[in-house]
């Protein structure tokens, strides 16, 4: 099978619309694997979405090289190429002086032949530099091409691929012009959920017309060719094969508009232990049977009025707390899992606070507040919980009170 990742020269270089473009062009032909360096939950929604299969995190902070490479050929086995998205610039990661946590690290470990998207508005020799500076910082990342992206003129891509390919001797294999429909909606987090846009005929419009623009400005042969060789998977990773031993259970999983942040192995690995996943949506459903439930993140603040609208949802839940089936709540969850949820004024244009009510197994308030968060931390478990005493790694995006 082949195997690429698309990394950028900075964030907004425009590296998810084209790697959502290329992605969504190669499923109409070939059985297309998506993955996402770092631990963003949106960018892989739009990757399933358009290759129909779940899009899967490689995170080289939080997991070992060993976790990386099973998660990677597991979701790989059956796919006829692996797309890999990279996160912010190449060498961004956790450290200044090192590449623990960067798409670079993950290039390393898998063996990747790499395209660069370069911004290269407003520059054309210059771009040649930039991408010099980018094969010479560290030799052993195999850049293998290069995709111009806010191409104005014929003129603009002429110069500025002729000056890469002089000074590098990397082919530059596409060169996407500037226009607003390369752009997808956006909001306090960053793009809209595609799990949540899909209902919108306008919104799988704009998805659409993204594809074709990049098809139409990108050499998709040229880039097959230059996509690594990747010898398939000899058997399935010890994590997710059946065990023996595994437990009889029915887990619920909140899965809809309001919760949807999910690492998609949870789905494989789950099962995998012998549980039995059963996805439910607090927007729209009852709660399912089962012994235990797990809500992910999400934007419960955005459907508020609807999460309250269910209280038959909300009051099964709070009864199951107190009949003391586990319940596990993260991000959104646990916002939900709360009494109520304030917005503030101010907050994604509110003229005035809103408040509603949620699930209320804790006592307390929600405040969405406006500033945003981002970063790795570490954490430790010095107290009873499900994962015992120790320490853990993960990654914070926004904070509410």
């Amino acid at each position: 099978m082949k195997s690429f990742l698309i990394t950028g020269d900075r964030s907004s270089s425009g590296k998810t619309s084209i790697t959502l473009g290329i992605s969504a062009v190669l499923a109409r032909e070939y059985k297309v694997q998506p993955f996402k360096v770092a631990m963003d939950y949106i960018d892989p929604s739009y990757l399933t979405g358009v290759t129909g299969r779940m899009c899967r995190n490689l995170d080289s902070y939080v997991m070992s090289e060993e976790q990386l490479r099973a998660s990677y050929d597991n979701a790989r086995a059956d796919a006829d190429i692996a797309v890999i998205e990279g996160v912010r610039g190449l060498y961004e990661g956790s450290e200044a002086l090192s590449d623990r946590g960067s798409t670079a690290e993950v290039a390393k470990m898998l063996d990747q032949n790499v395209i660069m998207v370069l911004n290269a508005r407003s520059i054309t020799r210059s771009a040649a530099a930039i991408v010099k500076g980018f094969c010479d910082f560290d030799p052993a990342i195999k850049i293998k091409g290069v995709i111009l992206n806010q191409i104005i003129s014929d003129k603009h891509k002429e110069k500025a691929s002729i000056a890469i390919e002089h000074a590098t001797g990397i082919p530059v294999i596409g060169a996407i012009p500037r226009n607003e429909e390369m752009g997808l909606t956006m909001r306090h987090l960053g793009l809209i959920p595609y799990l949540e846009g899909k209902g919108d005929a306008e919104f799988l419009k704009r998805v659409n017309k993204v594809a074709d623009i990049v098809e139409k400005n990108t050499d998709m042969d040229a880039l097959l060719s230059i996509a690594g060789e990747i010898p398939a998977p000899s058997e399935k990773p010890e994590i997710f094969r059946a065990k023996s031993d595994g437990c009889d259970l029915k887990v619920g999983v909140a899965v809809d508009e309001a919760f949807n942040f999910y690492y998609n192995d949870i789905f494989d690995i789950l099962p995998s232990l012998g549980a039995e996943v059963i996805k439910f949506s607090p927007i729209h459903d009852r709660l399912p049977d089962a012994d235990g439930y797990i809500f992910g993140g999400g934007y419960p603040e955005i459907f508020a009025k609807e999460l309250e609208a269910n209280d038959r949802m909300r009051e099964a839940v709070r009864e199951v707390s107190r009949n003391g089936t586990p319940i596990y709540a993260e991000c959104g969850g646990l916002i939900y899992l709360t009494e109520n949820i304030i917005l503030k004024e101010g907050w994604e244009g509110r003229t005035a606070d809103e408040s509603y009510e949620l699930a209320g197994v804790f006592k307390g308030k929600t405040r969405m507040p406006t500033k945003r968060v981002i970063g790795y931390v570490d954490g430790v478990s010095d107290s009873r919980s499900p994962m015992g005493a120790g320490t853990f790694s993960g990654h914070e995006f926004h904070h509410s009170d």
